[in-house]
């Protein structure tokens, strides 16, 4: 499947434009999300219909607590992120090759309607970095919505902007992770960058419903007065954006202890300061 959003260059080397980074990517090389290949000049998108994660979800696991809470909805991921956070919760497939099951955006959508039977309101990109898989949700997308379903996005947020605004009026929700509010944890501990993944929740929740996550690591980004610009940011969008505050578990490099749970009540209480919503999770 050749991808979507790259340059080519004079030579066969192509630059990748779906995110952030930017790559340039030589022919038979990737690029840092591992999934988006140079084959002889043209860009193709390696984990296309590739599923390494299904399951049929509480919308509140997302998590979206103010989305139709009380259904389910039908989780799908592939393989391959973006980011590369030394603490990542799903390590096995978005940093390691996984084993996968192909699939194709009409048997995505006529699983979810399967699923109706059980609740389910639409289907979720989710488990992995689903921008990643981002020609694959362009196609399913559209048909879920003609099918009378949702869509729902559990992203990173590092994106950028015209794929982006291609996407958004197909996505219902978003749950989207501000990993911290200081630029040096996302360059030192994701080796990415802040400003995309604020543009993301702004353009996002100007067209759609969105809670936002904050996976709190002692030492790192428990700083309450880090938490009160987040905060204050989020509420100048609104304040009726939920906050998710979640309890950090060693994962992946990381061994850092678990967070504190007096930490996530503190962080709560000054987040509750600028927002109506602030969830404590992992708890």
């Amino acid at each position: 499947m050749e991808a979507l959003y790259y340059t080519r260059q004079d030579t066969l080397a192509v630059t990748c434009q779906l995110c952030p980074h930017h790559c340039h990517i030589i022919s038979g090389n990737s690029g840092r999300c591992r999934c988006r290949y140079n084959k002889d000049g043209m860009l193709t998108s390696l984990n296309y219909g590739q599923c390494t994660s299904a399951a049929l979800d509480p919308v509140e696991k997302k998590p979206l607590r103010r989305f139709h809470p009380g259904h389910q909805i039908l989780s799908l991921g592939s393989w391959g992120c973006n980011l590369a956070c030394s603490f990542c919760q799903n390590w096995q497939i978005s940093q390691e090759q996984a084993i996968f099951q192909e699939i194709t955006p009409q048997e995505a959508v006529s699983l979810a309607l399967r699923e109706k039977k059980n609740d389910n309101i639409g289907l979720a990109y989710t488990y992995n970095e689903p921008t990643v898989w981002y020609e694959f949700i362009s196609h399913t997308a559209p048909l879920i919505h003609a099918a009378g379903l949702l869509n729902v996005m559990v992203t990173n947020g590092y994106i950028e902007e015209k794929p982006l605004q291609a996407l958004l009026p197909y996505i219902d929700a978003w749950n989207i992770d501000l990993k911290a509010f200081q630029d040096k944890f996302y360059y030192t501990l994701c080796k990415g960058t802040l400003a995309p993944v604020l543009r993301t929740i702004r353009l996002a929740a100007a067209s759609s419903h969105v809670e936002v996550t904050t996976l709190i690591i002692p030492g790192e980004n428990d700083r309450i007065d880090d938490m009160d610009r987040e905060a204050a940011w989020l509420a100048s969008i609104s304040p009726d954006i939920p906050l998710h505050i979640t309890r950090y578990f060693p994962r992946y490099h990381m061994d850092t202890p678990p967070t504190p749970l007096d930490t996530l009540y503190a962080l709560a209480n000054k987040a509750r300061q600028h927002l109506s919503t602030v969830y404590i999770g992992n708890v």
